[in-house]
């Protein structure tokens, strides 16, 4: 067996399988490149889902985070530290929010906006005990704990999971007559993803974020934006949210804020939502952590420069350019998406979404598939028009295949 077939198999046999990866087994990276333990270079058309908006081993980041490994990398919420105090205040003012409170995870971040929201509704809005209802959106992926599954549609995600968090409202994406239609005096939330990413890059239609924002203003609502995948420059803006002019009451945040180096997630919001908390109600023993802080001060500071932004409006155009030339041609169906981020269809009848991935990998490049026939290309701020062009040349040649 060779070193990567080893490397699955012992993995396979000693690890759950609730994934199913690409056969391929890296062991260094750099930028858009991944190299593996055989030696093969690999351009990342994926990013970490936008964990990785700033590439592999981002010098920025890594000296960042050695800097803080030398000082102190965590003293539990129980005691202050020096980092706390700067992160809090320069994310609160990129987001043009007041207040942060730091998770770990991006599910985490999604559960503290969904206890957040209720705990705002009794506290705030006046809502009866236990009756608060959060609207959310059909084909949803906003992370895979018990509450979060309970209001997904995805069925490998929710099904044998049960029984379900009750509390939360299914309605059509980008349908305002229907989340119209299924507020009640105790919603206290809409909690929406600005582009569904998981559900294959999925961008609402025009003037839907604007309205679901009026409508939550009219009726006394929190607007949750989740940005964990969307946001800090993803898009070619700091959040998806801002091509629609759209400012919510909270954003959800995660993955690219870690820089691909800790797990780093935040809430963030108003004094009047995030202020309602109080000691002992809620919090995470990692949860703003020094080196987490230390990262994320880094990733602020970058995305405070706009080039992260520029650099993925620009390329992210050309991206869709050359993915559009696709569409009709008997191979691929649609295009979608924003940015540096496009969810292809293929035409099942070249194959399945898996099958496509696994045709890139054996071409040195690496995507994921998802819900069939689709495609997601994502690949890190950092990559050269040079490098993508390469990256599609691949795709081009795996579909006329």
């Amino acid at each position: 067996m060779s070193t990567t077939e080893n490397a699955i198999a012992s993995a396979e046999a000693h690890s759950a399988h609730n994934y199913h990866p690409l056969p391929v087994v890296v062991a260094t990276a750099d930028g858009a490149w991944m190299t593996d333990v055989e030696g093969r270079r690999y351009l990342d058309m994926l990013a970490g889902y936008s964990a990785l908006n700033f590439g592999h081993g981002n010098r920025r980041l890594i000296d960042a985070a050695k800097a803080q490994l030398e000082r102190v990398t965590l003293t539990s919420r129980a005691f202050h530290h020096d980092r706390f105090a700067d992160f809090c205040t320069q994310l609160a003012e990129l987001c043009g929010m007041e207040m942060v409170l730091p998770m770990n995870t991006g599910a985490e971040a999604v559960e503290t906006a969904v206890k957040t929201a209720r705990k705002w509704g009794y506290r705030v809005k006046g809502v009866p005990d236990g009756m608060a209802k959060i609207i959310v959106a059909a084909d949803n992926f906003h992370g895979r704990t018990t509450t979060i599954v309970s209001f997904s549609t995805d069925h490998e995600a929710r099904a044998d999971f049960g029984p379900y968090t009750p509390g939360f409202e299914i309605v059509p994406y980008g349908d305002l007559t229907a989340l119209r239609e299924a507020m009640t005096e105790n919603t206290v939330a809409v909690l929406l993803e600005p582009i569904q990413g998981e559900a294959g890059v999925l961008v609402p239609p025009p003037g839907y974020l604007p309205g679901v924002r009026e409508l939550t203003r009219e009726r006394n609502v929190l607007f949750i934006a989740d940005e964990i995948q969307s946001g800090l420059g993803r898009t070619g803006k700091t959040f998806a949210c801002e091509h629609e002019g759209v400012v919510p009451d909270m954003y959800v945040l995660g993955k690219a804020l870690g820089g691909g180096v800790v797990p780093v997630s935040a809430v963030v919001s108003s004094a009047a939502v995030l202020g309602i908390y109080r000691p002992g109600e809620h919090g995470s023993t990692f949860g703003g952590n020094p080196l987490a802080c230390a990262v994320a001060l880094e990733v602020i500071a970058m995305l405070r420069t706009g080039e992260y932004q520029q650099r993925a409006a620009e390329l992210g155009e050309h991206l869709h350019q050359e993915l559009g030339l696709l569409v009709g041609g008997g191979a691929v169906e649609a295009v979608r998406g924003r940015g540096l981020w496009a969810g292809v269809d293929i035409d099942p009848g070249r194959g399945t979404g898996r099958e496509i991935s696994e045709k890139l990998m054996d071409r040195r490049v690496l995507v994921k598939d998802t819900h069939g026939s689709t495609i997601r290309i994502a690949p890190p701020l950092v990559i050269s028009k040079e490098d993508l062009d390469w990256g599609l040349e691949q795709l081009r040649e795996v579909l006329r295949g």
